[in-house]
């Protein structure tokens, strides 16, 4: 493992990128913790809650195509300096709203918009123009296990945070830790050595993306990611609900994050090796397929401490981790050159499954007051991603068309 990464300049900028992934999303994985509390303090309900930050999931998606587009275009550095500085500000504004409209647009747009900006297309994009081709596969699995250091850093201090502080200045201390990312943003935008020139033809955007649009392919892509989106969405925000209706106390759900993120970190390292040796597609398979099983065994098992610990564990290994094998195929497809953009659009479909995910969950505990029927849609979903990543072709386009 690292055997691709052991150039100074490509572990740096790797290392970089991963760091500035562990703020943002590590802080914006929270979320969930400030459902509850927000509630309590304001009164607003659960479901007008859930549905801003339902709103937050999509829209941190929405933001990657177009945070992509302009780092493909301008340069990655003003785009994450701007989307850093917005999700802070965004995040320390949101106790003084005092509305649910309020806490959906500091929360809902403008925090997830900024998280967004500094976040997987973007920085996959400029990572991968700056390495060579045989060390992306290792430096996207580290990457991706930024988000999950993050989250599993990030859960257990915001709930302490929140019994230490309450939830407004549990807001403020993460906005000020948000600040950290943006030194790291010239590290991971700086030109280095050991960047590889490169050769792919431009075609255009416009032109890319009619290919993209095109090919069956991308769009079974965009379906497999979908689901992970719903499933993630779904947990962040209302596993701590869970918990409770299980009876448990607050910190099971804080350390199941916790736990979620810390098993992520050795499934993100584990598959962005395993993508430079094995199909990604048959990796997505199998993925989705092992997530559709835990779901089925959580549900039949007593519902203890133990019990969301090891299924925290069980998740926390392909959480995340479909992030790598999923860029692999993007960049297998249409190469590099638009990565940020291509990639983006893949994530914004994530995140329409993250939206219907968050939401459906808050409509799912308020009127039928446990979230059984939730629970069987994740598995079908799930199930049904592992089927759709099967037909992918992962040769290039354009030498497809030529053959």
């Amino acid at each position: 493992m690292f055997r691709t990464l052991r150039s100074p300049g490509v572990m740096a900028i790797t290392l970089a990128a991963a760091g500035i992934l562990m703020m943002t999303a590590g802080i914006r994985m929270t979320n969930g913790l400030f459902l509850s509390p927000i509630n309590s303090s304001t009164g607003l309900g659960i479901v007008s809650l859930s549905l801003a930050m339902a709103i937050g999931q999509f829209v941190w998606g929405a933001v990657q195509p177009l945070a992509g587009a302009l780092a493909d275009r301008h340069g990655a550095r003003p785009v994450l300096l701007g989307g850093v500085s917005l999700m802070a500000v965004a995040t320390a504004a949101t106790p003084f709203m005092t509305s649910a409209f309020g806490i959906s647009v500091m929360l809902g747009v403008l925090s997830a918009a900024g998280a967004g900006a500094a976040s997987f297309s973007v920085l996959m994009g400029a990572v991968a123009q700056r390495m060579p081709a045989e060390s992306r596969g290792e430096a996207s699995g580290v990457i991706n296990a930024g988000s999950s250091i993050g989250q599993f850093v990030f859960a257990p201090v915001a709930q302490k945070l929140i019994q230490l502080m309450g939830w407004m200045g549990a807001m403020w201390a993460l906005a000020a830790l948000a600040l950290l990312a943006l030194p790291l943003v010239h590290k991971v935008t700086a030109n280095t050595k050991a960047a590889q020139v490169n050769t792919e033809p431009d075609l255009g955007l416009r032109q890319t993306l009619r290919d993209a649009f095109k090919t069956p392919s991308y769009g079974l892509i965009h379906a497999g990611f979908f689901t992970c989106g719903f499933h993630i969405a779904f947990l962040v925000t209302h596993l701590p609900g869970e918990v409770d209706l299980c009876g448990l106390p607050p910190e099971v759900a804080s350390w199941s994050l916790a736990i979620i993120g810390l098993a992520n970190i050795a499934g993100s390292l584990l598959v962005g090796s395993a993508v430079s040796q094995y199909r990604s597609k048959m990796i997505l398979a199998l993925m989705y397929a092992s997530r559709a099983a835990l779901l089925l065994w959580y549900l039949w098992m007593p519902k203890t401490d133990l019990t969301f610990y090891l299924f925290a564990a069980g998740l926390g290994l392909t959480w995340l981790a479909t992030v790598p094998p999923t860029a692999a195929l993007v960049g297998k497809l249409f190469g590099i050159r638009y990565m940020g953009t291509l990639f983006g659009m893949t994530l914004l479909s994530h995140q329409i499954g993250g939206f219907l995910g968050a939401w459906l969950g808050g409509l799912a505990i308020t009127q039928q007051g446990d979230y059984t029927w939730m629970w069987y849609a994740d598995i079908a979903l799930a199930v049904a991603a592992a089927l759709l990543n099967l037909p992918i072709k992962e040769a290039p386009v354009r030498q497809t068309a030529a053959a």
